[in-house]
């Protein structure tokens, strides 16, 4: 599994985490992004193209950290102290989650980290990952308002992206080239295999520890 944590860098801008929960509403997920604490979010999918967008709309104008953690995950039903009836969930992917968070914290300009048992291969997805941020974090508002409409894959859209932002096809053309929009997407998959690749099912038993942590409905906390 995968355990997305992202975390708001600029506090100074109030509070983006409902902005960014609707973004990420629609990723295919085991758990839900939610709110875990008052500046951060974080979310649980099987999926490594949705951890993928996860993370890059997290890096969209460098205004969160992004970490993934990636191994197994123990989910069971519990009652914290409170009374509050939840998940808990437990396991080396909350583990890896965790240290990720707090390695991509002072990453620096393109603030995302993967950790994983297969630490070669988590470096590897990071990179690329890496990549990815830098091109997403340095697009203007206006190229988001192009790209913002497009939709991979289809064909024949920058027109009707033009009529409807009011301006010519020559200048939709321009933007996406500037935003390197179809660049990303060409390298999505990548990014997507390698955290795959990350899995230990697929490089022999899991190791490391575990650490539980307990979520309500509308809260995950942090393992």
């Amino acid at each position: 599994m995968y355990v997305v944590t992202l975390d708001q860098r600029r506090r100074e801008t109030g509070d983006l985490v409902p902005g960014l929960l609707r973004r990420l509403a629609d990723l295919e997920t085991v758990v839900p992004f939610q709110r875990a604490r008052e500046h951060a979010v974080q979310g649980i999918t099987v999926d490594p193209a949705a951890a993928v967008s996860a993370a890059l709309a997290g890096l969209r104008g460098g205004t969160w950290s992004v970490g993934i953690g990636v191994g197994p995950v123990r989910l069971e039903t519990a009652t914290d102290p409170g009374g509050r009836t939840g998940l808990r969930a437990d396991g080396p992917g909350t583990v890896h989650a965790r240290r990720a968070a707090e390695a991509a914290a002072p990453a620096g300009r393109v603030p995302v980290c993967v950790r994983a048992d297969d630490e070669p291969a988590a470096a590897q997805a990071q990179s690329v990952l890496r990549l990815l941020g830098r091109i997403v974090a340095l697009r203007t508002d206006a190229e988001w308002r192009v790209v913002d409409l497009l939709v991979p894959g289809a064909r024949g859209q920058q027109k009707a992206v033009a009529a409807e932002l009011g301006i010519s096809p020559q200048a939709v053309s321009k933007a996406v080239a500037r935003a390197l929009w179809q660049e990303e997407w060409d390298a999505r998959p990548a990014a997507a295999r390698l955290l795959e690749l990350c899995e230990p099912a697929r490089h022999g038993p899991a190791g490391g520890g575990t650490q539980g942590s307990t979520m309500n409905p509308s809260e995950i906390i942090h393992s």
